[in-house]
């Protein structure tokens, strides 16, 4: 295996297996075995090819062109051997609901998993409690125990844990919520999104108000200007990044099984919306790796897709997507996905029913920056979002195709009955396996494994140091270091200026088509990081995860247009992160001052 300095840090410091001293007692290639063939196993229950499957697993792993999720990698033939990513759980108003979601969040948590919690249900702050007398303490109050256990038990667990903590934009407490994360000692163990309705983005549109409804008694309880509401939200993510927005209504139009349930909640990162007791599977599809080098005439293009992509002359060859190789990797990923449902250990019997009734995966992407650096084509370009939505089409049709294959074969998921699916067309070839199949994630240790770009994110600098997982990492783009080696501006003087910057801006010895290449994140408008965003969403199931990078100087109506123009776009939320507003991981880089 080909791992990175960067990458075997990462492994070592969390992936690879230890014996009761704490001493590695594995190696990469052994865990990628590890891994495959307990995924593989699942073939047994359909009289599947076990040894054969386990065999295709591990080669794309271990040749990083796809990766699971952390949990899969972490615990897959571990006795813990809980896979899944991304849960949601309900918050019940009462007592036991509460304090029962946060047994069952401590037990995901400590397998490496992620929560994601709607508090819209819990009465507000002064409310009346009948069966005590007494009034109550609101939603954040109980946020906050959350947050106190979640920093107790991520010590003792799988990998640090992470919460999402959601409140509707239309509850009593939604201003206390809005600026709780002003204060930097508050809720650092989650993030935290207002869920936005329609409703309050047309009375925004109108500049009108809108009802605030005790969730206890469905009475108005006052009314605010949509607007006021609005500007505060915008204070504190400019101040804080927090909150992020989630178009509740958005999510909810798409959501495949509402026979069974309304989604309230989404996974941490916010790309995976659930259903309470829902959990899902992810994994990601290195594009980095679907680029190849070519010469003469044009290979075949898979039947039935994308046109195919003008070749691009980078460094004395032409290179253009392997769509083949695409293919093939979208219904092997499918496949793992799905079979990693049926060898997953669950931590609570709901999540069990309900993840095996839905059946849901998350198929998505890393490496898209590397992909466009490597076709030549600028990430902020009309050339650009065209190909993003060409790649997710592509993906998106081959995993329901490989979905509805798999259907044929072990069954459509239990609740296709009466899902958005169970029309003629469908059911007529068997339904589907799975009611989502496509995520985009954000893959942030993934793609260090990997090595390669962060989900659909731009590079955030040529060369900079960043900590995960405790430990300090320097990283430096390595088609940068190739492209300056081969175009003959190469030096280590020039490698340590650029590192001290962050980006190619101001370099005369680089040329200009270089510079345009290499774009980072903090030189691409909020228009193009949005628009960008948008392209990916209109070919996945479920969500997106996208940071809408800004830099220090932003103006707070730069944030305002920002979450307007996500809604107009078609995203499901949005996340802005402005340089610098809360304590990082980051090394400070003059580009983004």
């Amino acid at each position: 295996m080909n791992l990175s300095e960067n990458a075997l840090k990462v492994l070592e410091t969390r992936y690879l297996l230890r014996d009761e001293q704490g001493n590695i007692k594995e190696t990469p290639e052994e865990m990628f075995h590890r891994v495959a063939n307990a995924v593989a196993s699942a073939e047994l229950l359909y009289g599947g090819d076990a040894e054969d499957w386990g065999a295709k697993y591990y080669e794309a792993m271990s040749d990083l062109l796809f990766l699971p999720n952390t949990p899969t990698l972490i615990n897959a033939g571990k006795d813990l051997g809980q896979l899944a990513a991304c849960f949601v759980l309900p918050v019940d108003d009462s007592m036991t609901g509460i304090f029962d979601s946060l047994k069952n969040a401590a037990l995901i948590l400590q397998s490496g998993g992620g929560t994601g919690f709607s508090f819209s249900h819990l009465r507000p702050r002064s409310d009346v409690v009948k069966s005590t007398g007494g009034i109550a303490s609101g939603p954040v109050s109980f946020m906050k125990i959350y947050n106190t256990a979640t920093e107790v038990i991520k010590q003792g667990g799988a990998r640090r844990g992470a919460n999402m903590g959601i409140l509707r934009i239309d509850h009593p407490d939604i201003l206390e919520f809005i600026k709780i994360k002003r204060h930097e000692e508050e809720l650092l163990n989650f993030n935290i999104s207002i869920s936005v309705t329609d409703a309050f983005m047309q009375a925004l549109k109108n500049d009108s108000e809108y009802d605030l409804v005790n969730p206890r008694s469905n009475q108005v309880k006052c009314r605010l200007r949509a607007k006021d509401v609005f500007n505060e939200i915008v204070e504190s993510a400019w101040e804080t990044g927090d909150p992020g927005i989630i178009f509740i209504d958005r999510i909810n139009r798409d959501n495949p099984t509402p026979h069974i349930g309304t989604i309230e909640s989404t996974n941490p990162c916010g790309e995976q919306p659930l259903l309470p007791y829902e959990s899902c599977v992810l994994g990601s599809i290195n594009l980095s790796k679907v680029v190849k080098a070519v010469s003469g005439q044009r290979s075949a293009v898979s039947k039935g897709n994308t046109p195919p992509l003008k070749k691009v002359e980078r460094g004395g060859f032409l290179y253009e997507i392997d769509w083949d190789s695409l293919a093939y990797l979208v219904k092997l990923g499918v496949r793992f996905l799905d079979s990693t449902i049926d060898v997953n250990k669950y931590p609570v019997p709901e999540i069990e029913k309900m993840h095996k009734g839905n059946r849901k995966i998350g198929l998505g992407v890393m490496g898209w920056a590397d992909m466009l650096i490597k076709l030549g084509i600028r990430y902020n370009s009309p050339k650009a979002y065209k190909l993003a939505r060409d790649v997710m089409s592509f993906i998106r049709n081959h995993a329901r195709d490989a979905s509805a294959e798999l259907a044929r074969q072990r069954g459509a998921f239990p609740n296709f009955k009466g899902s958005v699916y169970d029309t003629p067309e469908f059911s007529s070839n068997g339904g589907l396996r799975n009611a989502t199949t496509t995520t985009i994630a954000p893959t942030g240790t993934l793609s260090l494994i990997a090595a390669c770009s962060s989900g659909i994110e731009p590079l955030f600098a040529i060369a900079y140091k960043r900590l995960v997982l405790e430990t300090e990492l320097y990283e430096i783009n390595l088609y940068f270091l190739e492209t300056a080696r081969q175009r003959g501006f190469y030096s280590q003087e020039l490698i340590e200026r650029v590192s001290k910057k962050g980006s190619l801006r101001g370099f005369r010895e680089i040329p200009d088509d270089v510079k345009k290449i290499f774009v980072t994140s903090h030189e691409i408008s909020p228009e193009a990081h949005i628009e960008v965003q948008a392209a990916f969403q209109d070919f996945t199931d479920n969500a997106v995860s996208k940071t809408i990078n800004l830099k220090h100087r932003t103006t707070r109506n730069d944030v305002a247009g920002a979450f307007l123009l996500a809604y107009e776009k078609g995203c499901k939320g949005i996340t802005v992160f402005r340089y610098g507003s809360k304590p990082g991981t980051l090394v400070k880089l003059d580009e983004v001052d």
